[in-house]
C-alpha cells in the first residue's frame, strides 16, 4: 500500500505539472494569437487607411489641376495689355503652323513630280529599247529570209538553165537525128 500511495503522489505530481504546461501552452498560444490578430488588425488598418486616403487626395488634386488650368487659361486675358501679347503670340504661332504647312505641302509637291518623271522616263526608255530590239529582230529576220529566197532563187535558176542546157542539148540531138533521117 505505500506503493500504491507513492505511486498516486507521483501521479498527482504529473498531473499538477501536466497542468501547468498545458496552461503555460495555452497561455503561450493565446498570446501568439492575439499578436497574430494585432498584426493583422494593424495591416488591415493601414490599408483601409491608404484606400481612403487615395480617395480623398484623387478629388482634392483634380480639383488643383483644374484650377491651375484655369488660371492659366484666364490670367493672361486679365488685363488688356497682356491679352494684346497673348494674341501676337496666337497670330505668330498660327502664321508659323501655316508656313510649316506650305512648306509640307510644296515638298510633297514638289517629289510627286520628281516620281512622275523619273517613272514617265524610265516608261520611255523601256519602250525605246523595246522598240530597238523589235525592229533589230525585225531587220535580222527579213534579211535572213532575203537570203534564203535569193539562195532558192538562185538554185532554181541554175536548175532551170541545167535544164534547159540539157533539153537544148536533147532538141539538138534530137534535131540532129531528125535530119540524118532525112
Amino acid at each position: 500500500m505505500a506503493e500504491s500511495k507513492s505511486n498516486g503522489s507521483k501521479s498527482k505530481t504529473q498531473a499538477k505539472r501536466a497542468t501547468t504546461e498545458a496552461k503555460k501552452s495555452a497561455a503561450k498560444t493565446a498570446k501568439a494569437s492575439k499578436r497574430a490578430a494585432t498584426k493583422t488588425a494593424v495591416a488591415e488598418k493601414n490599408q483601409v487607411q491608404t484606400v481612403v486616403e487615395t480617395a480623398v487626395d484623387f478629388p482634392v488634386g483634380a480639383v488643383l489641376a483644374v484650377s491651375d488650368r484655369v488660371t492659366e487659361l484666364v490670367e493672361p486675358w486679365t488685363d488688356r495689355s497682356k491679352a494684346e501679347r497673348q494674341i501676337k503670340r496666337y497670330r505668330s504661332s498660327l502664321r508659323k503652323s501655316l508656313k510649316r504647312t506650305e512648306r509640307r505641302g510644296g515638298t510633297a509637291r514638289r517629289r510627286a513630280i520628281s516620281e512622275a518623271r523619273k517613272t514617265r522616263n524610265q516608261v520611255e526608255r523601256e519602250a525605246r529599247n523595246r522598240r530597238r530590239e523589235v525592229e533589230t529582230t525585225i531587220k535580222r529576220n527579213r534579211n535572213e529570209v532575203e537570203s534564203r529566197v535569193r539562195k532558192a532563187i538562185d538554185e532554181q535558176t541554175s536548175r532551170a538553165q541545167g535544164v534547159v542546157e540539157s533539153a537544148t542539148g536533147v532538141v539538138g540531138t534530137v534535131s540532129s537525128q531528125i535530119t540524118a533521117l532525112r
